[in-house]
């Protein structure tokens, strides 16, 4: 596979300086009561707190950011993409700030909490389609009729360059040992995690979680080459997805160690578990970090566990 520049270690610490902070250096620490119930330190990253609540400000700051200094988006050229609800807040709220039109694609039965801070923050939300892969391709064809730059998640590595800032900042506080690092990190397949932890942790092993009503990327990354699925019927909209795309599977060799697929009744009892055990919201697809750990086996040192999103 041809190394990808962006994802380097360079660029992975070059992007946190350049994230807006409302994204940086986010809650992490052991908590007490996860790691009982898993029997080893868990290290917890709360992706929360911050105007858009889920960890898709950092990425979309990047790409966005690098866009404008290219000259692709402006005033007169706005920034397009679908999403499920976070990445679309993540696109809206960069664009904003880089005074860029953003407009989004989300299906007929997005998250309704989602769609209206997508456009509170200014962005024009086009609601199409009966899932977020129909919605995709509409916003497919409304580049190639009408212009704008077309962001796909997955598809920019300068995406996974800030989501993998996240995990630096967990690196970074094991260096002075305030935190354990890491032996294992479960993570809910959309983010370069992984990236970073080649590096910083060798040892670490990574694991991707999906639901198992939407497989595609699982079934992607054991076969080698993206694999569709005929429907993803989970309640976790976030990891909703039966199209698998090229560059996001691409991106994952070598990075990921393993995929695990969990059910709704898992993720639902997570979701649960987080939320009472930490006191503060947590979506759906945000308890896909924590249900792979438990479904999984038991991890032999410290576990990682990333809470992506609060928006349900």
């Amino acid at each position: 596979m041809i190394a990808i520049p962006e994802l380097q270690p360079a660029a992975i610490r070059i992007a946190l300086g350049t994230i807006d902070p409302a994204f940086t250096a986010s809650p992490q620490y052991v908590h007490e009561g996860l790691s009982a119930r898993l029997g080893v330190p868990v290290i917890v990253k709360v992706e929360t707190v911050n105007p858009i609540r889920s960890f898709k400000g950092r990425g979309t700051w990047v790409a966005l950011s690098a866009l404008a200094a290219e000259n692709r988006i402006g005033s007169d050229r706005p920034i397009v993409c679908a999403s499920a609800g976070n990445f679309g807040q993540g696109v809206a709220y960069a664009a904003r700030a880089l005074a860029v039109p953003a407009v989004v694609f989300a299906s007929l039965h997005a998250n309704r909490a989602k769609i209206g801070r997508m456009r509170a923050l200014g962005a024009e939300v086009v609601e199409v389609g009966e899932d977020f892969d129909e919605a995709r391709v509409a916003s497919e064809a409304f580049v190639a009729q009408r212009g704008g730059e077309l962001l796909v998640d997955g598809d920019d590595p300068r995406i996974s360059t800030g989501a993998a800032t996240l995990a630096l900042e967990v690196t970074d506080a094991a260096e002075t040992r305030a935190l354990p690092y890491p032996a294992v990190v479960s993570v809910p397949v959309g983010n370069g995690v992984g990236s970073w932890l080649r590096v910083a942790a060798p040892g670490c092993r990574v694991v991707g979680i999906q639901a198992s009503a939407a497989p595609a990327m699982t079934l992607s990354w054991r076969a080698g080459r993206p694999i569709d699925t005929d429907s993803a019927a989970t309640y976790a909209d976030g990891i909703a997805s039966r199209v698998a795309i090229p560059q996001a599977v691409e991106l994952m060799a070598g990075r990921v160690d393993d995929m695990l697929l969990v059910t709704d009744e898992e993720l639902r009892a997570a979701q649960a578990e987080l939320t009472m055990e930490l006191g503060i919201t947590v979506e759906g697809a945000a308890g896909a970090s924590w249900a792979g750990l438990l479904a999984g086996p038991r991890p032999d040192g410290p576990a990682l566990v990333i809470v992506t999103g609060s928006n349900v």
